[in-house]
């Protein structure tokens, strides 16, 4: 699948690209989105430029970003939904806000 992708600290226009990715595995508690609009905001900034140097710290990656795809904010329709799901089914469409970054889905924990 098709995201922007960061791979390394610097300006937006120096480090972010589009690429692929692998799909994300669904968990038993996840939902599967096709994004149809992603928005970014000051939170997306200081990732991608790795400013204030606290943020390396705190957990976003000391040399380089743990989470590969910038947006907090997302709209789209599931796809999927893991057993543990009731509230959403495949064709709903969604909006929300992304509240964690996890390394292994490539940034995509949204809520």
């Amino acid at each position: 699948m098709k995201a922007i992708v960061q791979y390394k600290y610097g300006s937006p226009d120096d480090v972010l690209e589009l690429g692929n990715i692998d799909k994300p595995a669904v968990k038993d508690d996840d939902v599967l989105l096709r994004v149809h609009a992603a928005g970014a905001h000051i939170g997306d900034w200081h990732i991608t430029t790795g400013l204030p140097y606290l943020f390396r710290i705190a957990g976003v990656g000391l040399r380089a970003p743990k989470a590969r795809v910038r947006g907090m904010d997302v709209a789209g329709r599931v796809e999927a939904v893991g057993k543990d799901v009731t509230q959403f089914q495949p064709g709903d469409e969604v909006f929300g806000t992304c509240t964690a970054h996890s390394p292994s889905t490539n940034g995509q924990d949204c809520a």
